[in-house]
Parts: structure tokens; sequence; C-alpha cells
């Protein structure tokens, strides 16, 4: 396979959306690590986010549509769990991403375990940008996510939890 077959690949896979937030793709994540050619088989190594996570199955199936569209047939998807996988691996592109659909970024370089105490650090609302939040509960929509809700406006919001 020629190297510009292997870029045009690696940059739909790059294009997956996540599918428990449509609006960052698995690249943006940091899920996706690497994309080659060894010996006329595609390998695609992926990192969940964290063990069990329940979107991997699908992030797995849509990688392997992609590269039956592309007539790869000789592929592998291969997990790798170290280095885990951590928030920091989220670019700025996704953090935009995450605040402008109404997600309250991860902080970065820090392994947040605030959110299992009782005390919690502030939270920004991701839609009207104030500090006046509070945690409604340590899990959210899904298991890396804390639910918060804004007491300016009103409005409950997700909050990325650090890993």
């Amino acid at each position: 396979m020629a190297p510009s077959d292997i870029s045009r690949i690696t940059s739909q896979i790059s294009d997956i959306p996540d599918p428990e937030v449509p609006v960052i793709t698995i690249a943006d994540l940091g899920i996706l690590r690497d994309v080659k050619e060894d010996n006329g088989k595609i390998i695609v190594t992926i990192t969940p986010t964290y063990s069990g996570c329940p979107a991997m199955k699908a992030i797995e199936n849509e990688i392997a549509e992609v590269l039956k569209k592309n007539s790869v047939s000789n592929f592998e998807i291969k997990y790798t769990f170290s280095p885990a996988w951590t928030t920091d691996w989220l670019n700025e592109n996704a953090r935009e991403k995450l605040r402008k659909y109404g997600i309250a970024p991860p902080e970065k370089t820090t392994s947040d375990k605030s959110v299992l105490l009782v005390h919690t650090k502030t939270k920004l609302c991701p839609r009207c940008n104030s500090s006046n939040t509070e945690m409604i509960s340590a899990f959210g929509s899904t298991a890396c996510k804390a639910l918060y809700r804004c007491k300016n406006c009103g409005e409950p919001f997700d909050y990325f939890k650090c890993h």
C-alpha cells in the first residue's frame, strides 16, 4: 500500500466521532495512537479512555468500516494500555469543541480526584462562563463526566473528568 493510501486512511479514521460525545473525534481525544502497514497488514492502535469504556467497541466497529470501505481486508485493531490514556491528550481543538457543545473541558496536567471527595473544584459554566457552579453528581451522562449546575444561568452541564 502506498504511503498516500495510509495517509488517506489515517485521515478518515481520525475523523471518526466519539460515540458518547459526537462533536469530538477519536483523534481529538487522543484515542487513535497509530495507523501503520506491516507486511501488507494495516494495524490500527487505539487506547481506551478507561478500562471497560463501552464506547470502545463502537469505535472499533467504525474503524473496521473505514478500512473495509477502503478495500482493506487484512487488518488488525490493536489496543494499547501503556501509557494509560489521560485527558492531557485532548488537543485544544477538542477542548473548545467540548465547551461549545456545553461540556466543561477537563483541566490540564491534573488528576482531579476532587469529584470523589466532599470538596470540589470550581468549574466554569460552558454556557455563560460563570464560576458560580456546583456539582450535582460525581457521575454525569457517562461515567467519565460529572454533573454540574450553574447558579447564575441555572443550566446543568457535564464536566469531563480528568484522568
